[in-house]
């Protein structure tokens, strides 16, 4: 994964979130294979702004089409190399990402991947009331998504999974030659006809 070419940061981050869905029973929907991990490219090169991202590419529900400020859409389907569909994109936004402490990157990353339905389907966690996706305080999440990154360390995972997140990108970048890894477009709506 780290090679001639450059480091493969998608290809690092996956296996590392293929561990924590294998080893963290409440992340044992998630099935990776359906996963796309990629990676964008911060505008600004500072910590605030987005670090991470996850597009469901299902409506409520798993479903193909659905309504959007009056309107019916479909999401663009996204396939891998393979031919298999992918369910998600899970983005990372580098620098940005890689500038963050170890912690908070964990942080991050249980974040981006709770948001992942229970059923599997495409579609977000959805939370009861007005604020669905982070429930009342993103605040509050982060502290629940903080407390299950430690609960995934106590279970020992291979500590070569994460070694990675302990740099920042420059160090990756001199250790490496360069960052790699796969990177997609967002998908577009596509207006459906009545």
């Amino acid at each position: 994964m780290g090679n001639r070419l450059g480091f493969d940061f998608t290809a690092h981050l996956a296996a590392l979130c293929d561990d924590i869905t294998s080893r963290s029973v409440e992340m044992r929907h998630i099935q990776m294979r359906s996963v796309c991990v990629t990676f964008s490219q911060a505008r600004k090169r500072q910590l605030y702004g987005i670090q991470a991202s996850l597009t469901p590419l299902r409506f409520e529900g798993g479903k193909l089409v659905g309504n959007k400020n009056g309107r019916r859409y479909k999401i663009q389907r996204v396939f891998g190399d393979g031919g298999e569909e992918y369910l998600y994109l899970l983005a990372f936004y580098l620098p940005r990402f890689m500038d963050l402490p170890l912690e908070e990157k964990l942080v991050t990353i249980f974040h981006e991947l709770w948001h992942i339905s229970p059923q599997f389907d495409g579609d977000l966690r959805r939370h009861p009331g007005r604020c669905y996706v982070h429930t009342g305080s993103e605040r509050a999440y982060d502290i629940e998504m903080a407390k299950k990154a430690c609960r995934w360390l106590q279970l020992a995972p291979p500590p070569a999974l994460y070694q990675f997140l302990r740099a920042d990108f420059d160090e990756l970048v001199r250790r490496h030659g360069r960052v790699i890894g796969t990177r997609i477009s967002q998908p577009k709506l596509i207006p459906v006809a009545a």
